[in-house]
């Protein structure tokens, strides 16, 4: 049975949903990693016919009919606003970015604020500010925009790869259609709120745009190997430089591109000496790339120990990661803005145990029905490998996972779930199911869209606010103690905070504490919390040890000065204020509280009879406000990452 006879046994399907000739069916589906020679695509061979027939304007129905869903789907996220979660020290407290003028693009090309080296994504930022200034909408804007786009691009990849796949033994129409489901699943998915809904993911899905560009410009280089395609490949490679300069996380995507010639494109018969010097240029740029991420890692941010997490903590959280999403992915239940890395990891503990065993299970599995069902075992190894740089071998941070980590990871997830559509719609153009289940089966994939559709709903809502998102953390986690540091800083800092508020945030400062007591910055705001109560002695003690644990940190010599200027203790507060600001000139709530201290020692010093030394105070308070810097200052407390 010819494929063109396959689609016409019981309608007529319009001619640009004929299947591609590519000859008859085979006997048994034989295709794996290893290539079969009754099953390997003859040298020269183009997978182009294989979706050339279906119409230009059909394709741009589905991507435009994708990309409106996916702005659809993620409007509540411009009600959102800048959260205590990164967004104060980037853009609030951060005047570097603001415009795109010559001093903020070196900026731009040389910091590594936070452990990122990403110098598109803040040239993407500047020009934001440039447009509408510190509007969070217009941000939030951008990042539902770059998403959508990814989403096409999806689309775009899934029906070549959806193609390859099924080469031939599958209508066009239904190659196209499960094309477009993957990308849906892929792009309304809850798992990719986090990065569209926090403006300090814009780095997720520019850097995705251009990863998904890549892969697309790669394919198309490789479609036809008797025709070289050297506009597609020089593509491929810009925009994975690109890519690589908005955020390092595609950084083993050579490595994919290796995985996609095992599957599903069946291009081992041209040896792997061939496949790995086509792909030289791009390990180049990984590996420039990788060298830029850690500099920028080792610059911004602390690494994690190994002598605090051992080899065997490090297995098992890699083996955690290969797990968990893939289990989120499926079951995107009780998704969270941390996951909190355990402040010690017992290797046998069941939560780590079992996801070791699982992944070993899945893995053996996998590789045993990796000859007839070798997209299982591609998806899994896929998805593995884009965790791999963000999982326990390498880790920064005080997260055991992130739900941002899945926006590379879960695309072959998502093409597994267009590839059972299209299975669906081949068995009936071949009459092998009948009409009503075809039908019921159709529908449960429209529901699972749905169901996606009004999961991520509720998920944006949650990413609302700082007090709405942190809220909903230590609900899922009262354990969680970055959860309730968080929640009491969003709750003091909210701009519906009442006179009871900052006692309640001392609830969850003390919380913080009692359950991470070697953490800095809990003790900086139970400090701030008491004093703003008015409870300056019993703040002392805590500002105390956020300097005895940071005294590197500009905040913490400041702040305490700060509460000594409160109290009226001015000869103690000046030397720290001092410290302070020649350590960060730009704090100005240390200039401006050292200028009030300096002037009220001043006004006392007079009082006492000492005039010389209330004109020296007087004298150096003016200073100190003239030498202000005509910037933004970092007026307000910092948060953990």
């Amino acid at each position: 049975m010819t494929p063109s006879r396959a689609v016409s046994i019981r309608r007529k399907w319009p001619a640009s949903w004929a299947a591609s000739s590519h000859g008859p069916f085979p006997a048994r589906a034989r295709s794996g990693f290893r290539p079969d020679p009754a099953d390997r695509p003859a040298v020269g061979e183009s997978l182009e016919p294989v979706i050339s027939r279906r119409p230009a304007g059909d394709v741009t129905a589905l991507a435009v009919f994708v990309f409106a869903v996916t702005v659809i789907t993620f409007l509540p996220v411009l009600h959102g606003q800048f959260l205590n979660w990164d967004d104060e020290e980037n853009f609030l407290r951060n005047d570097r970015f603001r415009g795109l003028g010559l001093p903020q693009l070196r900026w731009m090309f040389s910091t590594s604020l936070m452990g990122h080296y990403i110098p598109l994504t803040w040239l993407s930022l500047g020009v934001n500010y440039a447009v509408g200034g510190l509007e969070p909408r217009g941000y939030l804007a951008g990042n539902v925009l770059l998403h959508a786009a990814a989403a096409v691009l999806v689309v775009l990849i899934a029906r070549r790869l959806l193609a390859a796949a099924f080469r031939g033994r599958a209508p066009v129409h239904a190659v196209e259609l499960g094309g477009a489901f993957a990308a849906l699943v892929f792009a309304i998915h809850p798992l990719r709120v986090e990065s569209v809904a926090w403006i300090t993911e814009r780095r997720d899905v520019l850097s995705g745009v251009w990863y998904l560009l890549t892969v697309w410009a790669w394919l198309r280089a490789v479609a036809d190997p008797t025709r070289s395609s050297p506009a597609f490949y020089a593509l491929s490679l810009c925009a994975f430089g690109a890519g690589l300069l908005s955020k390092a996380s595609g950084v083993l995507l050579p490595f994919a591109l290796l995985l996609l010639d095992a599957y599903p494109l069946r291009r081992l018969g041209l040896g792997w000496r061939k496949l790995i010097a086509e792909k030289l240029p791009h390990l180049a740029l990984a590996g420039l790339g990788a060298t830029a991420a850690l500099w920028a890692v080792r610059q911004g941010t602390a690494v994690t120990s190994y002598g605090d997490y051992g080899l065997g903590a490090r297995i098992v959280m890699t083996a955690y990661s290969f797990v968990f999403y893939p289990w989120k992915w499926l079951w995107p239940v009780g998704l969270s803005p941390m996951y909190e890395l355990p402040a010690r990891i017992d290797p046998w503990a069941p939560r780590f145990l079992v996801p070791l065993f699982v992944c070993v299970l899945v893995t053996a599995v996998l590789m045993v029905l990796g000859r007839p069902w070798p997209a299982g075992l591609a998806v899994w190894a896929y998805s593995s490998l884009m965790v791999l740089p963000v999982s326990g071998i390498v880790h920064a941070g005080f997260q055991l996972a992130h739900d941002r980590y899945s926006y590379l990871s879960g695309l072959g997830l998502a093409l597994l779930a267009g590839g059972a559509l299209v299975l669906v719609l081949r068995a009936e153009a071949e009459s092998r199911i009948t009409p009503w289940l075809a039908v019921l089966l159709s529908a449960t994939a429209a529901l699972v869209v749905l169901g996606l559709v009004a999961q991520t709903w509720r998920q944006t809502r949650i990413w609302r606010s700082s007090e709405t998102l942190w809220a909903w953390a230590v609900d899922l986690d009262p354990e969680c103690a970055i959860c309730h540091n968080n929640l009491g800083s969003a709750i003091i800092h909210s701009p519906t905070r009442t006179a009871l508020s900052p006692a309640l945030a001392e609830t969850h400062f003390r919380r913080a504490i009692a359950l991470r007591p070697g953490r800095p910055t809990f003790y900086h705001n139970l400090g701030g919390a008491l004093a703003l109560q008015g409870r300056y002695g019993e703040a002392e003690a805590p500002l105390r040890e956020f300097l005895r644990l940071s005294p590197e940190r500009p905040e913490a010599r400041g702040r305490l000065g700060m509460l000594y200027v409160d109290q009226g203790r001015y000869a103690e507060a000046a030397p720290l204020l001092r410290e302070a600001l020649a350590m960060e000139p730009r704090f100005a709530a240390v200039r401006a509280d050292l200028v009030r201290g300096l002037r009220l020692d001043a006004q006392a010093q007079r009082k006492s009879g000492r005039e010389a030394a209330a004109k020296a105070l007087e004298a150096e308070a003016a200073r100190v406000e003239a030498s202000a810097p005509p910037s933004v200052g970092a007026a307000a407390p910092t948060y953990p990452r």
